[in-house]
Protein backbone atom coordinates (compact mmCIF):
# COMPACT_ATOMS: atom_id res chain seq x y z
CA UNK A 1 0.00 0.00 0.00
CA UNK A 2 3.27 2.51 0.58
CA UNK A 3 6.02 2.77 -1.92
CA UNK A 4 9.41 2.95 -0.29
CA UNK A 5 9.52 6.86 0.27
CA UNK A 6 6.04 6.46 2.71
CA UNK A 7 6.07 7.06 6.24
CA UNK A 8 7.26 3.85 8.00
CA UNK A 9 4.94 2.02 10.56
CA UNK A 10 6.70 4.16 13.82
CA UNK A 11 5.58 7.43 11.70
CA UNK A 12 1.92 6.48 11.13
CA UNK A 13 1.88 5.35 14.73
CA UNK A 14 3.16 8.67 15.92
CA UNK A 15 0.69 10.78 13.47
CA UNK A 16 -1.81 8.47 14.79
CA UNK A 17 -1.70 9.54 18.68
CA UNK A 18 -1.47 12.98 17.77
CA UNK A 19 -4.54 15.76 16.61
CA UNK A 20 -5.40 15.54 13.48
CA UNK A 21 -3.49 18.76 12.70
CA UNK A 22 -0.15 17.61 14.09
CA UNK A 23 -0.72 14.50 12.44
CA UNK A 24 -0.92 16.03 9.44
CA UNK A 25 1.78 18.28 10.21
CA UNK A 26 3.82 15.17 10.42
CA UNK A 27 2.85 13.21 8.02
CA UNK A 28 2.99 16.14 4.91
CA UNK A 29 6.20 15.42 3.60
CA UNK A 30 5.68 11.67 2.53
CA UNK A 31 1.52 12.24 2.11
CA UNK A 32 1.75 12.06 -1.73
CA UNK A 33 3.43 8.47 -1.26
CA UNK A 34 0.86 7.06 0.88
CA UNK A 35 -2.38 5.37 -0.53
CA UNK A 36 -4.52 8.54 1.64
CA UNK A 37 -3.67 10.72 -1.71
CA UNK A 38 -6.25 10.97 -3.75
CA UNK A 39 -5.61 8.68 -6.86
CA UNK A 40 -4.89 10.79 -10.24
CA UNK A 41 -7.48 8.79 -11.67
CA UNK A 42 -10.02 9.99 -9.79
CA UNK A 43 -8.81 13.63 -9.99
CA UNK A 44 -8.71 13.18 -13.94
CA UNK A 45 -12.77 12.21 -13.74
CA UNK A 46 -13.97 15.23 -12.18
CA UNK A 47 -11.86 17.28 -13.70
CA UNK A 48 -13.53 16.03 -16.96
CA UNK A 49 -16.86 16.14 -15.70
CA UNK A 50 -15.71 19.72 -14.46
CA UNK A 51 -14.84 20.76 -17.83
CA UNK A 52 -18.63 19.50 -19.15
CA UNK A 53 -19.98 22.16 -16.61
CA UNK A 54 -17.52 25.00 -17.13
CA UNK A 55 -15.69 27.13 -17.22
CA UNK A 56 -15.51 28.90 -13.69
CA UNK A 57 -14.00 31.98 -12.80
CA UNK A 58 -12.27 31.42 -8.99
CA UNK A 59 -11.91 28.18 -7.77
CA UNK A 60 -11.20 26.72 -4.07
CA UNK A 61 -9.59 23.35 -2.75
CA UNK A 62 -11.36 22.99 0.41
CA UNK A 63 -9.10 21.07 2.40
CA UNK A 64 -6.18 20.89 0.56
CA UNK A 65 -3.89 18.92 1.92
CA UNK A 66 -0.69 18.70 -0.30
CA UNK A 67 -2.50 20.30 -3.39
CA UNK A 68 -4.10 17.42 -5.69
CA UNK A 69 -7.38 19.34 -6.49
CA UNK A 70 -5.62 22.93 -6.89
CA UNK A 71 -4.51 21.08 -10.45
CA UNK A 72 -7.86 19.75 -11.08
CA UNK A 73 -9.25 23.39 -10.63
CA UNK A 74 -6.48 25.03 -12.77
CA UNK A 75 -7.89 23.10 -15.63
CA UNK A 76 -11.40 24.34 -15.14
CA UNK A 77 -11.17 28.00 -13.47
CA UNK A 78 -9.92 30.91 -15.61
CA UNK A 79 -9.30 33.77 -13.37
CA UNK A 80 -7.71 32.68 -10.03
CA UNK A 81 -7.18 28.99 -7.44
CA UNK A 82 -7.31 29.42 -4.07
CA UNK A 83 -5.91 25.87 -2.06
CA UNK A 84 -7.00 26.16 2.03
CA UNK A 85 -6.12 23.94 4.61
CA UNK A 86 -5.22 24.08 8.76
CA UNK A 87 -2.34 21.90 8.01
CA UNK A 88 0.69 24.45 7.90
CA UNK A 89 2.81 21.35 6.76
CA UNK A 90 0.67 20.19 4.30
CA UNK A 91 0.20 23.84 2.93
CA UNK A 92 4.31 23.81 2.95
CA UNK A 93 4.32 20.73 0.86
CA UNK A 94 1.53 22.32 -1.47
CA UNK A 95 3.53 25.46 -2.14
CA UNK A 96 6.33 23.18 -2.93
CA UNK A 97 5.25 20.67 -5.40
CA UNK A 98 2.28 22.21 -6.94
CA UNK A 99 3.09 23.77 -10.45
CA UNK A 100 0.52 24.81 -12.60
CA UNK A 101 -0.19 27.19 -15.42
CA UNK A 102 -3.01 29.62 -16.06
CA UNK A 103 -4.45 31.31 -13.51
CA UNK A 104 -3.01 32.81 -10.18
CA UNK A 105 -2.77 30.30 -7.15
CA UNK A 106 -2.82 31.20 -3.57
CA UNK A 107 -2.37 29.25 -0.21
CA UNK A 108 -4.51 30.15 3.05
CA UNK A 109 -4.42 28.53 6.01
CA UNK A 110 -7.67 28.32 7.97
CA UNK A 111 -10.11 25.58 9.31
CA UNK A 112 -13.00 24.77 6.57
CA UNK A 113 -15.44 25.20 10.01
CA UNK A 114 -14.76 28.86 10.01
CA UNK A 115 -13.92 29.91 5.96
CA UNK A 116 -11.95 33.61 5.92
CA UNK A 117 -14.17 34.26 2.43
CA UNK A 118 -17.31 35.37 1.67
CA UNK A 119 -18.84 34.90 -2.28
CA UNK A 120 -15.86 34.79 -3.27
CA UNK A 121 -15.62 31.72 -5.44
CA UNK A 122 -17.28 29.95 -8.45
CA UNK A 123 -16.35 26.49 -7.80
CA UNK A 124 -15.34 24.70 -4.67
CA UNK A 125 -14.02 21.31 -4.62
CA UNK A 126 -13.16 18.99 -1.99
CA UNK A 127 -11.09 15.74 -2.17
CA UNK A 128 -10.58 12.78 0.30
CA UNK A 129 -11.31 15.09 3.71
CA UNK A 130 -15.02 14.60 4.63
CA UNK A 131 -13.64 11.74 7.18
CA UNK A 132 -12.37 14.41 9.40
CA UNK A 133 -15.85 15.86 10.22
CA UNK A 134 -18.00 13.80 12.23
CA UNK A 135 -21.78 13.60 10.77
CA UNK A 136 -23.30 16.66 13.20
CA UNK A 137 -20.57 18.93 11.88
CA UNK A 138 -21.97 18.84 8.17
CA UNK A 139 -24.56 21.04 8.31
CA UNK A 140 -22.11 23.40 9.94
CA UNK A 141 -19.69 22.44 6.71
CA UNK A 142 -21.99 22.86 4.28
CA UNK A 143 -23.31 25.91 5.57
CA UNK A 144 -19.65 27.64 5.40
CA UNK A 145 -18.77 26.44 1.72
CA UNK A 146 -22.18 28.03 0.61
CA UNK A 147 -21.54 31.18 2.56
CA UNK A 148 -18.26 31.85 0.35
CA UNK A 149 -19.88 30.79 -3.01
CA UNK A 150 -21.26 33.41 -4.99
CA UNK A 151 -25.31 32.32 -5.91
CA UNK A 152 -24.74 29.72 -8.34
CA UNK A 153 -21.56 28.56 -7.82
CA UNK A 154 -20.84 25.27 -7.49
CA UNK A 155 -19.69 22.50 -4.68
CA UNK A 156 -18.26 19.64 -6.26
CA UNK A 157 -16.93 16.33 -5.18
CA UNK A 158 -16.89 12.69 -5.50
CA UNK A 159 -17.99 9.43 -3.63
CA UNK A 160 -17.25 6.21 -4.13
CA UNK A 161 -20.13 3.72 -3.73
CA UNK A 162 -19.30 1.55 -0.30
CA UNK A 163 -18.10 -1.47 -0.58
CA UNK A 164 -20.85 -4.40 -0.18
CA UNK A 165 -20.22 -7.20 3.17
CA UNK A 166 -18.90 -9.64 0.65
CA UNK A 167 -16.36 -7.66 -0.29
CA UNK A 168 -12.57 -7.38 2.11
CA UNK A 169 -12.72 -3.68 1.72
CA UNK A 170 -16.01 -3.85 3.43
CA UNK A 171 -14.30 -5.17 6.54
CA UNK A 172 -11.11 -3.66 6.02
CA UNK A 173 -13.37 -0.18 6.64
CA UNK A 174 -15.39 -1.16 9.12
CA UNK A 175 -12.43 -2.24 11.44
CA UNK A 176 -10.38 0.92 10.62
CA UNK A 177 -13.59 2.74 11.89
CA UNK A 178 -13.68 0.62 14.96
CA UNK A 179 -9.63 0.91 15.32
CA UNK A 180 -10.65 5.09 15.71
CA UNK A 181 -13.61 4.61 17.57
CA UNK A 182 -11.72 3.03 20.76
CA UNK A 183 -8.44 5.31 20.09
CA UNK A 184 -10.49 8.08 20.10
CA UNK A 185 -12.23 7.09 23.67
CA UNK A 186 -8.93 6.18 25.06
CA UNK A 187 -6.65 8.80 24.02
CA UNK A 188 -6.24 12.42 23.87
CA UNK A 189 -6.78 14.35 21.71
CA UNK A 190 -8.99 12.37 18.87
CA UNK A 191 -7.65 12.09 15.85
CA UNK A 192 -11.34 11.69 13.48
CA UNK A 193 -10.90 10.15 10.41
CA UNK A 194 -14.01 7.78 10.04
CA UNK A 195 -14.25 5.93 6.40
CA UNK A 196 -17.99 5.01 6.93
CA UNK A 197 -19.41 7.98 8.44
CA UNK A 198 -19.88 9.91 5.41
CA UNK A 199 -23.33 8.62 3.84
CA UNK A 200 -24.66 10.07 0.28
CA UNK A 201 -28.27 9.87 1.27
CA UNK A 202 -27.66 11.82 4.54
CA UNK A 203 -25.06 14.33 2.68
CA UNK A 204 -27.31 15.07 0.58
CA UNK A 205 -30.17 16.07 3.30
CA UNK A 206 -27.79 18.31 4.50
CA UNK A 207 -26.89 19.98 1.54
CA UNK A 208 -30.41 20.94 0.41
CA UNK A 209 -30.90 22.04 3.73
CA UNK A 210 -28.00 24.73 3.65
CA UNK A 211 -29.31 25.88 0.11
CA UNK A 212 -28.39 23.64 -2.46
CA UNK A 213 -30.09 21.80 -5.23
CA UNK A 214 -28.06 18.90 -5.76
CA UNK A 215 -26.86 16.93 -8.75
CA UNK A 216 -25.52 13.44 -9.37
CA UNK A 217 -23.31 12.71 -11.99
CA UNK A 218 -21.98 9.20 -12.86
CA UNK A 219 -18.05 9.29 -13.69
CA UNK A 220 -18.16 6.60 -16.26
CA UNK A 221 -14.06 5.84 -16.20
CA UNK A 222 -15.21 3.44 -13.27
CA UNK A 223 -18.10 1.38 -14.77
CA UNK A 224 -20.77 0.07 -12.80
CA UNK A 225 -21.68 -2.46 -10.07
CA UNK A 226 -23.51 -5.62 -10.46
CA UNK A 227 -27.06 -4.07 -9.97
CA UNK A 228 -26.26 -1.14 -12.37
CA UNK A 229 -25.41 1.64 -9.94
CA UNK A 230 -22.45 3.80 -10.86
CA UNK A 231 -18.94 2.89 -8.80
CA UNK A 232 -18.06 6.84 -8.62
CA UNK A 233 -20.42 9.49 -8.92
CA UNK A 234 -19.78 13.34 -8.49
CA UNK A 235 -21.61 14.99 -6.07
CA UNK A 236 -22.47 18.64 -7.81
CA UNK A 237 -24.21 21.11 -5.10
CA UNK A 238 -25.48 24.23 -6.87
CA UNK A 239 -25.88 27.29 -4.48
CA UNK A 240 -29.47 28.80 -5.51
CA UNK A 241 -30.10 31.56 -3.09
Amino acid sequence: MFSPEGPTLRELAVQALSSVERGYDLLAPKFDHTPFRTPDPVLDAVAAALRRTGPYEEGLDLCCGTGAGVGVLAEVCRSGVTGVDFSAGMLAQARRRTDVTGPRVSWVRADARALPFASAFDLVVSFGAFGHFLPRELPGLFRQVHRVLRPGGTFAFPVLAPPRPRHPAFWMLLGFDAVMRVRNALWRPPFVMYYRAFRLGQVRRELERAGFAVDLYALPEFGRRDDGSPRVRMVAARRTS
